[in-house]
């Protein structure tokens, strides 16, 4: 079957320009009504990575949520709002991406019951967030950024979300590079395919994302659709990418799971030739995944990345700690410490530190042939 995708423009995050967007992206593939009912217990699930500001453009805009959760009571559906941020900590810690996103205030202010994602249900081997079960549809608000580890977090990533934190780190040490988190990553689609995934591409995210480390950047766009795998690979597009370049992408493609062909994919709204960005910054180890495997362990001691972290940015709250699934980090009388020996370069530290005090050191080598 064709998979539809809208893309619609839209540069600020105001409800006067942000609603109608929004609803010119869902109008363009059959309307919401085609998606969302009156009887409908509805999760909608934005990307909340961590507890940074609205204007940090790491998380889901709050007004983009807002939004959303407006045009989705206007079914008459009974909306819930939940994630389980990268903090691999306790409710407490989910609380406070809460209050620090917006994302509380948005939930009072429109009157939707947010829930935390601390109860799981197995689902064919994965312990997914109960809510997954509790509602019948789903609605998933990824942001549009590079990803260290996966070269891009958009639709499929933004389900890792359903993983409660506590389980995210046993997952991670199971799939430490990218080709086996891809298969994760697919699985957990395979499992719990949203309703609709509509991205939030206004303040989108190249360079080292998604966290800190990431650069802004206005790309002025709203994603929409239901196959989530057809929209990253319009993702990859604009980009400047193939759709196999991301290998999330690629390997649910290879399942039947979406659309990775755009021969294959009717493109509503903007023309997808208009939209390439041919100079988006991709994260620096991406070219790992474009060297080829035979290369790489021939050359793996030429060819060196190391994650990095500096003291004078360090205030060492120990989340790299929490978040290492090899336990490659600790907390010494000097500081935060790396053993690499360890360290297979997952980016889980990047990812979750809030001050951007990891970055990716190349080795000369690597440097002097412009990898």
């Amino acid at each position: 079957m064709r998979s539809q995708v809208s893309v619609v423009r839209c540069d600020s995050y105001n409800q006067q320009d942000l609603y109608p967007a929004i609803k010119q992206s869902l109008d363009l593939i059959g309307g919401l009504s085609s998606f969302i009912q009156k009887e409908d217990r509805v999760l909608i699930k934005p990307n909340l990575l961590s507890a940074a500001p609205p204007e940090a453009g790491i998380d889901t805009h709050p007004e983009f949520v807002r939004a959303v959760i407006r045009m989705v009571r206007e079914t008459g559906a009974e909306i819930f709002l939940g994630d389980s941020p990268s903090v691999w900590g306790t409710v407490q810690d989910v609380n406070v991406v809460y209050e620090q996103t917006g994302i509380r205030k948005v939930a009072e202010d429109e009157g939707v019951r947010l829930v935390d994602f601390n109860r799981s249900v197995v689902v064919s081997g994965y312990p997914l967030a109960s809510w997954v079960k509790e509602c019948n549809k789903m609605i998933s608000l990824p942001k549009f950024k590079t990803h260290d580890l996966m070269v891009l977090t958009g639709a499929v990533k933004n389900l890792f979300g359903l993983i409660p934190g506590i389980f995210k780190t046993e997952l991670h040490r199971r799939a430490l590079d990218a080709e086996s988190f891809s298969k994760i990553l697919s699985d957990i689609y395979e499992r719990a395919k949203p309703t609709l995934s509509i991205v939030d591409g206004i303040v989108a995210m190249e360079g080292d994302g998604p966290g800190s480390g990431g650069t802004l950047r206005n790309l002025g766009l709203i994603i929409a659709g239901s196959d989530a795998v057809a929209l990253d690979s319009v993702l990859a597009t604009i980009m400047g990418l193939r759709p196999e370049d991301i290998l999330s992408t690629k390997e649910a493609g290879l399942r039947r799971l979406g659309n990775t062909d755009l021969d294959n994919i009717d493109i509503w709204g903007e023309k997808i030739e208009e939209l390439i960005v041919p100079d988006y910054k991709l994260p620096q180890l991406s070219v790992l995944n474009r060297i080829p495997k035979p290369f790489l362990t021939i050359g793996k001691w030429l060819v060196r990345f190391r994650n990095t972290i500096n003291p004078d940015v360090c205030k060492m709250c120990e989340l790299c700690v929490k978040a290492c699934p090899v336990g490659a980090i600790s907390k010494k009388a000097q500081g935060m410490t790396i053993e690499y020996n360890r360290c297979v370069l997952c980016m889980c530290c990047k990812e979750v530190c809030p001050e951007g005090a990891v970055s990716v050191k190349k080795s000369f080598f690597a440097r002097m042939v412009g990898i």
